[in-house]
């Protein structure tokens, strides 16, 4: 499959569909507490998504997928699904939301942490948005796609944290899921080199322990094989003339580029 360029009205759309998502991390933080179950977090965002911001919640029934945004917990890497389980002091959590606005697809996430946590999942919650950041920091055109995977696997081995290799980064657009697959691991170089109007998703999942994973019986809750904590965060990135837009960016990041080298 041939990877979209977009342009002109179809970016503008991107960028709305793209703030949207983001409100929707915005929005539900204050929610994030011990005793909330996930599923009241899952319909909070499903109701704002549907009647504040007139959107689609994307996950809902994506694939036999049954709620409107994944939720997860500790040592489940991603794809968790909301449920009458409450969180409690000292939880990580990542809410993964997207929306699809005027046919456009908003996909973004962040970690949530839930009252006091550990100096440890502190600090894997603080390297994986530095592993997203680094690499999103570096997009231009003409750069390598497989450079994005050799900068967060060196920043995240760098602290002695490992990659989740089955899943990855996508373009994201007119639909959910485009080329290209944007892997978070080093790899053999694939011939790729990023272009304006390419837009994709940058969301790496970065392991406390052992990279390995298992899917639980629900076919889609991904846990580490270890019970080790796992983080992760997302945003959607568009590559411009002379570098790059992220079109998920939340109020809270603003000149987030300082804080990294």
């Amino acid at each position: 499959m041939a990877i979209n360029i977009y342009t002109g009205s179809d970016i503008e759309k991107m960028r709305a569909a793209g703030q949207a998502a983001a409100s929707v991390l915005e929005m539900i933080e204050p929610f994030i507490r011990p005793g909330i179950s996930t599923e009241v977090i899952d319909q909070h965002c499903h109701d704002f998504i549907t009647q504040e911001l007139a959107a689609t919640p994307a996950a809902l029934h994506y694939r036999g997928f049954p709620k409107s945004i994944c939720t997860s917990v500790n040592h489940q890497v991603c794809h968790g699904i909301p449920g009458p389980k409450t969180l409690k002091a000292g939880d990580i959590i990542n809410l993964d939301t997207a929306i699809i606005k005027d046919g456009y697809f908003g996909d973004t996430s962040k970690m949530f942490i839930v009252g006091k946590a550990s100096i440890l999942a502190k600090r894997l919650i603080q390297v994986t948005q530095e592993c997203m950041y680094r690499a999103i920091k570096v997009l231009k055109p003409g750069m390598k796609l497989v450079d994005i995977g050799q900068i967060i696997e060196t920043h995240a081995n760098k602290h002695k944290y490992t990659v989740v290799q089955e899943y990855c980064g996508h373009g994201v657009g007119k639909n959910f899921h485009e080329e290209p697959q944007v892997l978070h691991y080093a790899q053999p170089d694939n011939g790729i080199r990023l272009s304006a109007g390419m837009i994709f998703t940058i969301e790496p999942m970065i392991n406390a322990g052992k990279r390995q994973i298992r899917l639980l019986p629900d076919d889609w809750t991904v846990v580490t094989k270890d019970r080790s904590l796992s983080a992760q965060w997302e945003h959607t990135v568009l590559i411009t003339d002379d570098g790059y837009e992220v079109l998920t960016l939340r109020a809270e990041e603003q000149g987030w580029e300082s804080t990294i080298e």
